[in-house]
């Protein structure tokens, strides 16, 4: 039988996509945890409690669903979307408070791949003589949590390039010039998109042509983390980024960068130092940070690196109806060095919508 089929699954499913709803309400907010949503029934099967994690250091979702719940969880059925943890972190085990709160069923989407829980929670419940039921809207709820899961597995976070593009593949004029290739709602689309990571990324390069803001424009709080990755050269004194009071921001540098003036400043950002300026030695210090998910915001040489060094995992491109022409206009990437079509990072097929008068492209990244 099709597991999506099995009446033990369909059963539980409404109450699942309910719990799920939950959990998107947090998102940007938890890192380094999971998005996690709970819903909390009652023995007759009646709604008696909701909860959502909010973020890191807070109760977790099944904690709040079944303090809502009080008394009325005895006998009853906690549906949540990732297995509850089982062990004491900076809030206590979700297993203790499940199993002293009367519940007599658990239905779980997916397992927890942190090492500290992966299926020991489900196996303490079981143990403890409840019912539990797993894989209900599993690969819903793997799409959901696919940063924190790929953080987990692979040690860095989930990474998003993002650019915007004329309908000739440029990204800006012969000078230079780029605002606004794209139309106003899809700028505020990337303010949505900033919201939803933990940090943006930018080369020193894009600092000093752009003296961008990297912000969600109050979409977030708080906002991600402003990073500027340089290698030697010097970065402007002045620039939209040095006010940490709008939002945290640290310049990532190689041996040879000099902190300079640029340290003594009021409101100075934070210095990483890396072995060498390179994306995936930054994603390995945000991982440190508490990152989940990074946003790619970078010109072509950047963006080109962090492909080759594995560090995206989805490409989010706006094309607007312009043509920008010029041969010595900018595109977004930079050269692989390829030299036949059999060397061309083939892309699978990704998802497509309408903003404002321009295009969006979703496009999930495979390295061959």
């Amino acid at each position: 039988m099709n597991r999506k089929s099995d009446p033990s699954i369909q059963k539980w499913a409404p109450w699942m996509r309910r719990a799920l709803e939950l959990a998107s309400l947090a998102e940007g907010n938890t890192s380094p945890n999971p998005l996690v949503g709970a819903v909390v029934l009652d023995a007759e099967g009646r709604l008696v409690g909701e909860g959502f994690h909010s973020q890191a250091g807070e109760p977790h979702a099944e904690v709040w669903a079944l303090r809502q719940a009080g008394t009325k969880s005895k006998g009853g059925t906690l549906i949540v979307t990732l297995e509850p943890c089982c062990h004491q972190g900076r809030t206590p085990p979700c297993t203790t408070a499940i199993l002293t709160s009367g519940i007599s069923r658990v239905v779980i989407a997916l397992e927890d791949p942190d090492p500290r829980v992966s299926g020991f929670g489900a196996s303490l419940l079981k143990e403890a003589g409840l019912e539990v039921i797993t894989g209900v809207l599993e690969e819903e709820a793997f799409s959901q949590n696919r940063a924190f899961i790929f953080r987990i597995t692979n040690g860095r976070p989930w990474g998003v390039l993002k650019w915007a593009m004329s309908l000739d593949g440029r990204v800006a004029l012969p000078n230079g010039k780029s605002q606004w290739i794209s139309c106003k709602e899809a700028r505020d689309w990337v303010y949505r998109l900033r919201s939803k990571c933990d940090a943006v990324i930018v080369g020193g390069g894009t600092l000093r042509a752009d003296d961008p803001l990297l912000t969600s424009r109050g979409l977030s709080n708080p906002e991600p983390i402003r990073v500027v990755l340089t290698s030697g050269k010097e970065l402007p004194l002045e620039a939209q980024l040095w006010d940490t009071s709008i939002a945290r921001t640290i310049i990532a540098h190689g041996p040879e960068f000099v902190e300079g003036r640029i340290k003594q400043m009021k409101s100075a950002p934070e210095f990483v130092s890396l072995d060498s300026p390179g994306p995936l030695d930054l994603l390995k210090k945000l991982v440190l940070k508490g990152c989940n998910r990074v946003l790619w915001e970078c010109g072509p040489s950047l963006a080109t690196a962090a492909i080759e060094q594995g560090c995206v995992q989805e490409l989010a491109i706006v094309l607007a109806p312009k043509l920008l022409g010029g041969e010595s206009s900018m595109t977004p990437l930079g050269d692989f060095g390829f030299t036949s079509m059999s060397q061309v990072l083939d892309l699978v097929a990704g998802s497509t919508r309408k903003i404002g008068t321009d295009w969006l492209f979703s496009v999930p990244f495979h390295k061959d």
